[in-house]
């Protein structure tokens, strides 16, 4: 009984030893911070968000159209992540059913994507 769990004891102790191996690496070879900080370290230490303020303004304000092409982005992703499993059992299903239930879908998302577009929705302004 306990011999099936020396494999998950051996993997948890090589885990754990390579990452204290690592953070041990890390605190001897790794950058040192200075005592004092000037303008210029301060600025090297901020993250870089592709040209956007870290800290944005209170008058930065991102347009609708951003958030809207963005949801319809993930919405229309996930449904064609729907095909993938029907595409896997096409070949192998006899059934006329499973290709009406993929035209019908298939059929369904292009009715929602001419709205989309007929709506302007993806129109950038």
């Amino acid at each position: 009984m306990l011999k099936s769990y020396l494999p998950i004891l051996v993997f948890a102790v090589l885990g754990l030893t390579v990452g204290g191996a690592f953070a041990m690496l890390n605190h001897v070879i790794g950058p040192r911070r200075s005592k004092r900080s000037t303008a210029a370290s301060m600025r090297q230490s901020e993250p870089y968000e592709s040209g956007i303020p870290v800290q944005a303004s209170h008058g930065l304000r991102f347009g609708v159209s951003f958030y809207l092409i963005a949801m319809l982005f993930i919405l229309f992703d996930i449904e064609v992540v729907f095909l993938y499993p029907i595409g896997v059992i096409l070949k192998d299903a006899d059934s006329l059913f499973v290709l009406g239930e993929l035209v019908a879908f298939v059929v369904l998302l292009l009715v929602a994507f001419v709205y989309v577009w007929r709506k302007g929705a993806l129109n950038w302004r």
